[in-house]
């Protein structure tokens, strides 16, 4: 067929995608790509010299910063290197300037969200992915063309355009989706497991000192590698209701460690919770965790 039918898509999608077609299926899930394949070449010849010229603009031209624009950078040069999941992919300096540019240009061009912390988590998987696409799996660092190291950046900056657009409540002033993300999980783990919410009461755990990162990062932090692929082709599937699920996400996570965390008492379940299992977990146990999720908010939504 010519044109690629969005709701078979996404429900592809969500169950997981190869990883040889994710660069394809989710510029086109997105919506940065329309599904009709004859109008891919010309949408992405347009919208990549569009982000070149916003690039140009910041970083190429005479143009002075001013001092909320430094201030802003600062802190993205500051939290780039502390980005546990970027650390395969800052061997290369011009990797780490792409990322940079990525996150700076997204921030300037959108001042009700700007840039926060956490931000950096999003935008791993998407150089991850896309730099396969070129290299065939292998690490950009070996590319030695520069037009297709200028596409994989451009495309980066759209699709987290896309993304940070379904949760922009996340971001701005007082973060509201954060909190009403916090608030349900709070909700949702008083009522499936009583005893490990009345234990995380106990040791004076709240929900907000470890729901709040993971829902600004989006449990990105909470898997590494492969599987933050995996996670991020149920986020692109789930569309404006990511935020939503991401409830259910770290409910579902809550509950499976519930004996251990039980067994545990302040200072473990902080240290446990900021330094999960997950974090070593292979796709096929992101992919448990995420079908719980999904039984959760069918069940409770």
């Amino acid at each position: 067929s010519s044109s690629v039918d969005l709701k078979k898509l996404r429900g592809i999608l969500w169950s997981g995608c190869p990883s040889h077609l994710r660069p394809i299926c989710w510029k086109i899930s997105l919506g940065y790509i329309p599904p009709t394949f004859q109008r891919h070449h010309e949408t992405l010849r347009r919208k990549r010299a569009e982000y070149h010229s916003f690039s140009a603009e910041y970083f190429e031209s005479n143009r002075v910063m001013n001092a909320d624009e430094l201030d802003i950078l600062d802190q993205i040069q500051i939290d780039i290197p502390r980005t546990d999941s970027l650390r395969n992919l800052l061997h290369d300096e011009r990797i780490k300037m792409a990322i940079e540019r990525v996150l700076f240009i997204r921030a300037i061009r959108n001042p009700a969200t700007s840039y926060v912390q956490g931000m950096t988590d999003l935008v791993t998987p998407f150089f991850s992915v896309f730099s396969s696409e070129i290299q065939s799996g292998k690490s950009l660092t070996g590319a030695n063309d520069e037009t297709l190291f200028d596409n994989v950046e451009a495309d980066c900056y759209w699709c987290l355009c896309k993304v940070l657009d379904t949760v922009q409540d996340h971001f701005t002033c007082s973060q509201p989706g954060i909190q009403r993300v916090c608030h349900r999980v709070n909700e949702l783990v008083s009522r499936l497991d009583r005893a490990l919410f009345e234990h995380l009461a106990r040791e004076g755990v709240g929900i907000f000192h470890f729901a709040f990162r993971w829902a600004t990062c989006l449990l990105l932090r909470e898997f590494s590698g492969i599987a933050s692929s995996r996670a991020m082709d149920t986020y692109i599937s789930e569309g404006d209701n990511l935020s939503d699920f991401v409830a259910y996400l770290c409910t579902a996570l809550l509950l499976r460690w519930a004996e251990q965390l039980k067994a545990k008492k302040f200072h473990d379940v902080i240290s446990f919770l900021q330094q999960p299992p997950s974090v070593s977990w292979k796709t096929t146990e992101v992919e448990v965790v995420l079908a719980e999720a999904f039984q959760l908010r069918s069940l409770l939504s």
